[in-house]
């Protein structure tokens, strides 16, 4: 987790003295500062220092990882990394709900918020509980 933080405090740094340097290029060529892109390269530096926080606290309170360590073997990184799904067609549904709700914001039209917001709840319970719902194929007679 070391490598991590320090990859996202980095980017974090880059991005805050990107946004320095931005707000005062764009202060120099006009009359304004272009508020849009020094806000969006500020929150882009706080998301990124939010990761490496996270990652450094859980860093704190685990021991070192092989990828971690100047002496770390791949052979130490062996086993079970864990489960991955197959297949699902439930990322398509919630995409397809999330769009539907977009949808409604664009043309500003309640009703279709609301079924999109509706809709993603119905795809992301589906996309949870997906495998907490008995058997995916059904035993054979």
């Amino acid at each position: 987790m070391k490598t991590e933080y320090k990859i996202f405090a980095g980017v974090s740094a880059f991005l805050f003295g990107a946004a320095i340097v931005y707000g005062f290029y764009t202060r120099g060529t006009g009359v304004h500062v272009e508020w849009v892109g020094t806000v969006a390269l500020i929150l882009s530096g706080l998301l990124c220092a939010m990761c490496g926080g996270f990652f450094w606290f859980v860093a704190r309170r685990i021991d070192l990882r092989p990828e971690d360590r100047a002496d770390g073997e791949i052979a130490e990184g062996a086993g079970e990394v864990g489960f991955f799904s197959p297949g699902s067609y439930w990322p398509f549904g919630l995409a397809l709900s999330a769009a539907t709700a977009a949808m409604g914001l664009v043309y500003w039209q309640w009703w279709l918020i609301m079924v999109g917001l509706i809709m993603v709840i119905f795809a992301a319970c589906g996309l949870l509980f997906e495998y907490y719902s008995g058997s995916r194929h059904p035993a054979e007679h």
